[in-house]
C-alpha cells in the first residue's frame, strides 16, 4: 500500500485514466453505454448516489428506505410490463436478473414437478448470460437454431425441443445480437402448454419498447400480460438511463418469486435472507435509478424513445443505401446489425471487421460480432438519443470505411492453420501452449489489443468455440494481473 496522497492528485489520475477509454457521452460509442443526451439526468444520478452511498441494502429492517425505494422502482416497472399480483426485485444488472430467473425456474420445477435434471430451452440468439446461469446452477442447455433470414426464434422448433425436464423457455425482446423481436406470444403459449415457465429477456428493450409504442409505433406485446410469460428482466441502466448497474426481474406472483430467495439460519451469526445474489448491496445504485426514473417520467421516456426511433430511421435508410452493406433482419427499434457483403452478396468476415477498424480510426466504436452457426458476421449498433446528432457524420465515415475495406487486401486465415487449430484440445493445452497461440494471434505479452483487430478476430472466428473460449479466458486473465 503506497503512502497517502492528496485527493486532487488522485482525482487527476482518475481523469487521466478515463481519457484513454471510449467516450461514454456524445453518441460515438455504439455499445455498452446509453446516452440520453441530458446532462441534468447524469448530475441527478450522481447526486442521488451520493445521498445513499453509505447505505447497505443487505437489511431493509435496519435501512427501511431501501425497501421503500425498491418497492417504488419495481412498482414502476410492473405498471409498464407487469400484471396484477406481479412481484419483483431490484438487481445489479441483466446478468443477475437472468441468473435469478433461471434459479427460480430450477427450484420451482424441482418443488412443483419433481424435476431433478433440469433443462433450459433457448434460441441460439439468447444472451450468453443464460449459458452462464446454466453453468453456475447446473442446468443443461437445449439450444434451438433461429430463422437464418429473420433471425427470430422459431416457436415451433422451440415447442418441439420441450421435454419433461424443461424448466424454463427463453424469448428475447429484442435479441441483443440482431435487435429483432422473438415471437413471444407463440413461445410463451408453447411453454404454458407443457407447464413450463417462460422468461422474456427484455433487458435491453424493456424500458424502450413500451415508450416507443406510446409514440404510435407498432410493438409486439412481450410483458407479463402475455399469457404464458412468467418472468421478465429489464435493465434500467440501459434505456432507463440510470447509471450501471440497475435492473429489475419481475415475476407473475410472489409465490414464484419466493424460489429466487436464499435463506440460512443454521449458523451462529445473524439469520440471513438474501432476495438476490448479492448480500451487501449498494444503496446508492438503487437511489440513483429511482431518482432518474421519477425525473424523466413516462412523458420524458416517450420523448427519448421518439428521438431514438428517428435516429434509427435515418441510420437504417443510410445503411440500406450504402453499397456493399446489408442490414440483418427487421430491427425492433434501437439495435441495428449489418454486414459488409462480398461479391456473392453474403457477409464478408474480413471486410466487415476491417470496417470496424476503419471506423475506430475515425473515432467511432462499432461492436464486431463474429459468425455463428451459419449466421453472418456483423457490426452492431446500439442507438441512443445522442445518436441523432451524429447520424450524418456516422454514415459519411461509414461509406468511406466500406470503400477502403473493399479496396484493401482481404484479411483471411491460412486454411492449414484453421485445420490445425481444429485438432487442438482446449482443455489439454498447457499454459505455455496457450501463451504461444495468443502470441501468434497478436494477443501476447500483456500489451492489450493491437490497434487494428481484424486479423485477430478473423483468426478467432475460424477457431472452434471451446478453443475460442479458452483463449479469450486466458487473454482476459493477462489484463487482470498484479
Amino acid at each position: 500500500m503506497p503512502a497517502g496522497r492528496p485527493a486532487e492528485a488522485l482525482l487527476a489520475e482518475l481523469r487521466e485514466l478515463r481519457a484513454g477509454d471510449a467516450p461514454t457521452r456524445g453518441g460515438r460509442t455504439f455499445a455498452y453505454v446509453y446516452d440520453a443526451g441530458l446532462p441534468a439526468a447524469d448530475e441527478l444520478a450522481a447526486a442521488a448516489y451520493g445521498v445513499f452511498a453509505t447505505v447497505n441494502g443487505l437489511d431493509p429492517t435496519v435501512f427501511p428506505s431501501v425497501a421503500r425505494l425498491e418497492n417504488d422502482v419495481v412498482g414502476a416497472v410492473n405498471s409498464v410490463l407487469g400484471a396484477p399480483g406481479a412481484q419483483g426485485s431490484f438487481t445489479s444488472g441483466g446478468t443477475e436478473s437472468i441468473l435469478l430467473a433461471v434459479k427460480t425456474a430450477r427450484d420451482h420445477a424441482r418443488a412443483v414437478r419433481g424435476v431433478t435434471r433440469p433443462q433450459l430451452v433457448l434460441p441460439s440468439t439468447a444472451h450468453a448470460a443464460f449459458h452462464k446461469a446454466a453453468h453456475y446452477l447446473g442446468l443443461e442447455t437445449v439450444v434451438v437454431p433461429v430463422d437464418p433470414v429473420t433471425f427470430r426464434a422459431d416457436a415451433a422448433a422451440v415447442a418441439d425441443a420441450l421435454t419433461d425436464r424443461s424448466v424454463l423457455v427463453v424469448a428475447s425482446a429484442p435479441s441483443y445480437a440482431h435487435g429483432v423481436m422473438d415471437p413471444v406470444s407463440e413461445i410463451a403459449a408453447a411453454a404454458a402448454a407443457r407447464d413450463v415457465l417462460c422468461h422474456v429477456d427484455a433487458c435491453i428493450g424493456g424500458w424502450f419498447l413500451p415508450f416507443l409504442s406510446r409514440t404510435g409505433r407498432t410493438v409486439e406485446p412481450f410483458g407479463l400480460s402475455v399469457p404464458g410469460v412468467t418472468s421478465v428482466s429489464v435493465d434500467l441502466h440501459k434505456y432507463g438511463y440510470a447509471d450501471k448497474g440497475a435492473s429489475v426481474v419481475l415475476y407473475r406472483d410472489a409465490e414464484l418469486r419466493r424460489h429466487q430467495y436464499f435463506a440460512h439460519a443454521d449458523w451462529p451469526g445473524y439469520p440471513v435472507v438474501n432476495p438476490t445474489v448479492q448480500g451487501t448491496k449498494p444503496g446508492g445504485l438503487l437511489a440513483q435509478a429511482w431518482a432518474v426514473l421519477h425525473h424523466l417520467g413516462h412523458d420524458g421516456y416517450t420523448e427519448l424513445a421518439r428521438q431514438v426511433a428517428r435516429a434509427a430511421d435515418l441510420v437504417l435508410a443510410g445503411l440500406r443505401a450504402t453499397d456493399g452493406v446489408r442490414v440483418l433482419g427487421e430491427p425492433a427499434g434501437s439495435l441495428v446489425a449489418f454486414t459488409v457483403t462480398g461479391a456473392d452478396g453474403t457477409g464478408d468476415l474480413g471486410r466487415t471487421l476491417q470496417v470496424a477498424d476503419e471506423m475506430r480510426e475515425r473515432g467511432w466504436y462499432l461492436q464486431p460480432q463474429l459468425s455463428h452457426d451459419g449466421l453472418p458476421p456483423n457490426l452492431h449498433l446500439t442507438l441512443t438519443p445522442a445518436t441523432g446528432g451524429q447520424v450524418e457524420a456516422l454514415l459519411a465515415d461509414l461509406a468511406e470505411s466500406v470503400a477502403v475495406a473493399r479496396a484493401s487486401e482481404p484479411v483471411t486465415v491460412d486454411p492449414a492453420l484453421a485445420e490445425l487449430a481444429a485438432t487442438l484440445d482446449p482443455d489439454a493445452l498447457t499454459p505455455e501452449e496457450v501463451a504461444g497461440v495468443l502470441a501468434f494471434a497478436g494477443l501476447g505479452g500483456g500489451q492489450g489489443l493491437p490497434s487494428r483487430t481484424a486479423p485477430v478476430l478473423v483468426l478467432l472466428d475460424a477457431l472452434p468455440s471451446r478453443l475460442k473460449e479458452r483463449l479469450l479466458t486466458e487473454y482476459i486473465g493477462t489484463l487482470f494481473r498484479v
